[in-house]
């Protein structure tokens, strides 16, 4: 399923918020053609080189995407950007704050030029408000946004395992073009998108929010326990692995205790009967649950919780991931071509017929030339480009 064939999206991107949004429109079909600096490029390339010497961040959001190197800071760099934003349906960019428009390429200026240009700006705390020039990193807008104040254990705080605030706004962006390209069939016109880094996380903080309505307390941390619903949480068996369960109402709670712990004693014992009786006992009843793994195997007792039912799962391992039989089962891994060879890449969640879009990860600047002559530059003009640096 390729529904944005036909739509080209120029984007001026770097690191993961705007690069995982053009990403998953490229997915779709669009044309991404990525810009990026001469000589450097897009400054996660650099991050590490776990995927073959490549960049983990970069070989994860860039796929199905054209590279070309450009200075916009050099007039003649500028002229090529402008030529290939009045082509373009989509213009996203994450620069620094008011970078873009210091250069002559806000959505206002943009938009009076090319009023079906859809113009998508991602930035930390949007482009407006007291905040909008501030510097924002994934994890600086994660504790903004409240997220760390309820991540980890009772004693100390702690980071999401992944850049959370840069895939919600790369998430909620990709979104929103896709709206506006809806719209624009309908009014012909296109629009301005302010996609805030900071907007996207709280939108996502709803439960923690409103738990702590109107000055209530907030859900404790803790650690990878839920806050508020007990017995549901990790546990680890005997052999050492760890399986995490959910009992998520009282019936389950009759069934776990019968079927799991061997204690039907306990189904209907008054100081468990409800959620709220169980998470005020939450440590004495972690410790007897804890017990009960301890004399099972990982296998017996996913097992087990399965035949109550209680659902669970393997707290699994990035290596087992990799395995994993679901995935494997469904045929979800697929050969993504990289300038260092091909690797695995999961086919996006949600078209389930067809071979999903796997062309490949660009290497820097690799189709300068080529979108240079498309906008009708003869070779003698590209190459001088080239010579001066400019491309």
């Amino acid at each position: 399923m390729q529904p944005l064939r036909g739509v080209t999206v120029v984007a001026l991107e770097q690191a993961v918020a705007a690069p995982y949004a053009s990403r998953q429109l490229a997915d779709l079909g669009a044309r991404v053609i990525k810009v990026e600096r001469p000589g450097s490029g897009d400054f996660a390339r650099a991050y590490d080189g776990r995927v073959r010497g490549l960049s983990s961040h970069f070989v994860w959001a860039n796929r199905n995407k054209e590279s070309v190197t450009l200075d916009f800071k050099d007039p003649r760099g500028l002229d090529v950007l402008r030529r290939l934003i009045a082509g373009a349906d989509v213009f996203l960019q994450n620069l620094a704050p008011g970078a873009a428009a210091r250069a002559g390429l806000g959505a206002a200026e943009l938009r009076a030029r090319h009023p079906r240009l859809i113009v998508c700006d991602i930035s930390g705390y949007g482009s407006s408000g007291p905040y909008a020039d501030r510097k924002a990193y994934d994890l600086l807008v994660q504790c903004e946004a409240g997220l760390l104040s309820v991540t980890g254990t009772p004693d100390a705080m702690a980071k999401a395992g992944i850049a959370v605030s840069d895939i919600a706004a790369g998430t909620h962006a990709y979104g929103s073009v896709l709206a506006a390209l809806l719209e624009r069939v309908r009014t012909g016109e296109g629009t301005h998108l302010d996609v805030s880094m900071l907007e996207a996380t709280v939108d996502w903080m709803g439960f923690p929010l409103y738990y702590a309505f109107d000055g209530a307390p907030p859900p404790p941390r803790a650690g990878a326990a839920h806050p508020t619903i007990c017995p549901y949480g990790p546990f680890a068996a005997g052999d050492g692995k760890v399986v995490l369960m959910a009992v998520q109402n009282d019936r389950e709670w009759r069934g776990f205790c019968t079927g799991f712990l061997g204690r039907p004693d306990l189904a209907d014992d008054p100081r468990y009967a409800t959620n709220a009786d169980r998470d005020a006992r939450r440590e004495e009843l972690g410790r007897l649950i804890a017990a009960r793994f301890g004399e099972l195997t990982g296998a017996e007792a996913v097992e087990l919780l399965g035949a109550v039912p209680v659902a669970n799962a393997r707290v699994n391992t990035l290596a087992e991931v990799w395995d994993h039989p679901q995935l494997a089962a469904r045929g979800r891994w697929h050969a993504l071509p990289t300038p260092a060879g091909p690797v695995p890449a999961l086919a996006p969640p949600g078209p389930a017929a067809g071979a999903p879009r796997m062309e490949a990860v660009p290497a820097l600047g690799e189709h300068t030339r080529a979108v240079l002559m498309e906008l009708g530059l003869t070779a003698g003009e590209v190459e001088g480009l080239v010579a001066d640096g400019v491309v």
